[in-house]
């Protein structure tokens, strides 16, 4: 059991490095040149850029117990069925039950933009993201040791 890290934009690097560490849980950051990260408790590896480099890589990597960390809807449908769980940097986790609606809203919003029209971008972030972020990904390592 491993803990992929989409690295490109991640916000909760250095706190997921951390709750792993009280799992005692292999971390993975999986990041493309523009983004490289040296951090202590993860391996790094490092893809060339281009289209979603990074999103195959990982998905090549990934096997059933493990946990993947991604804000990239198209990535998270594809971990989905082969990762236990599959979460954002907010602490959603993705499923069956709600990633078609996720794509859709993407796919809308961007269908928006391209007729010239205008949409929110993402909320700034607040401490409570972290403390959402931090309280599922406890309790999936808790769920994922007991399930070994």
């Amino acid at each position: 059991m491993k803990i992929l890290i989409d690295g490109d934009g991640c916000p909760v690097i250095d706190l997921t490095i951390k709750i792993a560490k009280k799992f005692n849980i292999d971390v993975i950051i999986m990041c493309d040149t523009s983004h490289v990260f040296n951090k202590d408790g993860a391996k790094t590896m490092v893809f060339s850029k281009g289209a979603d480099s990074v999103d195959f890589a990982l998905i090549n990597t990934v096997q059933k117990e493990d946990i993947v960390i991604t804000q990239d809807y198209g990535l998270a449908a594809m971990a989905i069925n082969k990762a236990s769980y599959v979460i954002n940097q907010n602490g959603l986790i993705y499923t069956d039950g709600n990633i078609d609606m996720l794509l859709y809203n993407r796919h809308i919003s961007k269908k928006i933009r391209k007729s010239g029209g205008r949409t929110k971008g993402p909320k700034k972030r607040s401490k409570e993201n972290d403390i959402n972020f931090e309280k599922t990904l406890i309790e999936i390592c808790k769920k994922s040791l007991i399930n070994k």
